[in-house]
């Protein structure tokens, strides 16, 4: 497990609030790379060069056609998250980086997405939902800050959301139904593989604790 820099983006941040769900209409490979053609409600007012969270993981436009803009993800970006899953006709989640002068309605999100985790459990909290989602722990990961705390902060499929009951290796988060209805949340179930991206407080703070 380690920390993705996707395209060296640094200094771009997001906020985890998704815009909207952008819906991958042609996939094409070449050699270890894959470009990815999408369609979203905003696809009018992106630039050449600019960044996007794609279910969490920040990737450059590269190219904007009608509609329709292009992406490109690198072998180790397929590698270490979901991307590598997607179909013709799948929905992304999708956020703009955030804008300095604008609200932090989220939390801090770098859109380096740090593992995988596998939906284990759903469950119907009377109209809202509750997931459980499990990822592979590893001790010495954990003591850099790659770890979920009870009300802290994770960000799942590029969606900023409150830790539930942690475990050493799962944690669990509610979704209301407006956050089901207009983020992918609706189409995972168990099985479905999701993006984490862990609150980079954490992992300060654990950064801070080691040095001293």
């Amino acid at each position: 497990m380690s920390e993705i820099n996707i395209d060296n983006k640094l200094t771009k941040m997001f906020s985890g609030i998704v815009e909207g769900m952008a819906r991958v209409v042609a996939i094409e490979k070449d050699q270890e790379n894959i470009h990815f053609t999408l369609e979203c409600p905003f696809t009018s007012e992106l630039k050449i060069d600019q960044s996007v969270a794609h279910n969490g993981v920040c990737l450059t436009v590269v190219k904007i056609e009608g509609n329709t803009y292009v992406v490109t993800a690198m072998l180790e970006t397929l590698r270490r998250s979901n991307l590598g899953c997607l179909e013709v006709g799948s929905l992304v989640n999708v956020e703009r980086s955030m804008m300095m002068n604008g609200r932090l309605d989220g939390h801090i999100v770098q859109g380096h997405v740090d593992e995988t985790a596998e939906c284990v459990a759903l469950e119907d909290a009377q109209g809202s939902y509750i997931y459980t989602f499990k990822y592979n722990y590893d001790a010495d990961m954990a003591r850099r800050g790659y770890f979920t705390v009870d009300k802290g902060s994770v960000t799942v499929n590029g969606v900023s959301l409150t830790v539930c009951n942690p475990t050493e290796d799962s944690f669990q988060v509610c979704i209301i139904p407006y956050t089901f209805e207009n983020t992918n949340f609706h189409a995972i179930k168990v099985g479905t593989k999701v993006n984490l991206e862990f609150d980079i407080i954490g992992k300060y703070i654990a950064r801070l604790q080691a040095l001293n």
